[in-house]
């Protein structure tokens, strides 16, 4: 059931930037589809605005260093869109092919000179003068971090992004950072879900609540198990979301992304899908509001046991 009536809410990451929607639409499979066209990813673009989802997730390698350049050439075809979208991508995996070459091994590189080089590809991909926010992807074990925060900074000096952020850093790599920095590091995008709850519990959410920093959750699906019966969470959950589904009138996913949504950190949710009937649902998570003890309902069947 879909309701173009609802409005994603909007969220302020830093003053610095633009309103973020709180749903966030990732584009990591764009390559995937069997049409790739300018017209095509337009209209996922279209799907995602009539909802209030404004903001679109990339990193420079999805889809083997092609889905910036397929979401580039929808922008050139349909210009008017740029003004209306916040735009964040990461970078810092290099992977064999495609853009660097043939390096013999899957590494990191947070160097500034790659840094800098990952951005203004990027921006020429998009065909856009700015990113809202970059994001370094991994952590990254060889990191100078005075030389990594000088580049990052310089970047948003010069106006090439509006911030910074992390992904998938821990409190410590975060801090490291940020502590070489003169602007914020905004956010951190880590897997958050009904199967990756370990944030909860190590330290991870509680970290960016003490620093009042919103965090991006990436598959927050759990790549499709929690939808998925035959898989062991999947059969735990499924359930417990189809009752509350019903009772919202809305699909299993727009729960378990309300599940995400209720948190008091925050979180915005990045939620990816070729499909255009399910991404013109997927403000259907607005309209589903969880009492507390749904929330824990959902809780305990994910882990398999109740709370201590």
């Amino acid at each position: 059931m879909s309701h173009p009536d609802v409005q994603v809410p909007r969220v302020t990451l830093h003053p610095s930037l633009p309103a973020f929607s709180r749903l966030v639409y990732g584009v990591w499979r764009l390559a995937d589809d069997a049409d790739t066209s300018p017209a095509h990813v337009a209209a996922k673009i279209d799907a995602c605005l009539a909802q209030g989802i404004t903001t679109f997730d990339h990193a420079d390698l999805y889809g083997g260093h092609r889905c910036e350049a397929l979401f580039g050439a929808a922008l050139q075809a349909r210009p008017d869109l740029k003004a209306r979208l916040q735009l964040v991508s990461k970078c810092d995996i290099v992977i064999p092919g495609g853009l660097h070459g043939q390096p013999r091994l899957k590494f990191y590189d947070t160097t500034p000179a790659h840094v800098r080089a990952s951005v203004v590809r990027t921006l020429a991909l998009l065909g856009v003068e700015r990113l809202d926010l970059l994001l370094i992807h991994r952590p990254d074990p060889l990191m100078d971090a005075d030389a990594t925060g000088a580049a990052l900074d310089a970047l948003v000096d010069e106006g090439l992004i509006g911030a910074a952020g992390v992904s998938n850093f821990l409190p410590h790599d975060f801090q490291l950072l940020a502590s070489r920095m003169k602007h914020p590091l905004v956010t951190n995008q880590i897997e958050l879900s009904l199967a990756a709850r370990a944030p909860w519990t190590d330290g991870q959410l509680a970290f960016l609540q003490q620093q009042r920093i919103r965090p991006m959750a990436w598959s927050p699906l759990g790549g499709g198990a929690l939808l998925d019966a035959q898989q062991p969470i999947g059969a735990r959950l499924q359930p417990a979301l189809q009752r509350l589904a019903h009772e919202f009138g809305v699909g299993a996913d727009a729960v378990a992304l309300a599940w995400l949504l209720m948190h008091p950190a925050g979180i915005l949710p990045v939620a990816g899908t070729n499909r255009l009937d399910r991404i013109a649902r997927l403000s259907d998570a607005c309209r589903v509001t969880l009492d507390r003890q749904s929330w824990f309902e959902l809780w305990t069947l994910a882990c398999g046991h109740e709370v201590p």
